[in-house]
């Protein structure tokens, strides 16, 4: 599948990206990456590595991408946000697809790293703007 976020538009394809962009083109998104994904560049373009699974592999996507040669990133979530006091001491940055379709489309709107992830970051996740965004 290939996303064009900022439009709003989606082709479907048999393809695989590997076939369709170059290498160097490609960011893939993972939460387990080093690199922070400090801006969005137009022309990259961003994979949203995501599992259909119940459980969460640790660094299952960024083998894959490790694998395929890719540039890895993660959405600045631990840059913009603090860990929240929940009874389950719960803290994830591993958000559903839609979850990071929202903080990535916001973002490429507001250009504001703190809007994007108050729209896409739930609090369920153990973290919090440390001050509100309005």
């Amino acid at each position: 599948l290939h996303f064009a976020f900022f439009f709003f538009q989606m082709d479907t394809t048999e393809e695989s990206y590997l076939d369709l962009f170059p290498l160097d083109a490609i960011i893939y998104l993972t939460p387990d990456s080093e690199n922070v994904l400090e801006d969005i560049d137009p022309k990259k373009v961003y994979i949203l590595g995501g599992l259909v699974d119940e459980s969460i592999h640790k660094k299952l996507t960024l083998q894959k991408a490790r694998d395929q040669s890719l540039q890895t990133a993660r959405l600045p979530i631990r840059e913009y946000m603090v860990k929240t006091i929940n009874t389950k001491n719960y803290h994830s940055e591993t958000l559903a697809i839609n979850q990071v379709f929202d903080v990535l489309s916001t973002y490429y709107k507001t250009r504001s790293w703190p809007a994007a992830l108050k729209a896409g970051v739930s609090s369920g996740k153990g973290y919090v703007l440390p001050n509100p965004v309005d």
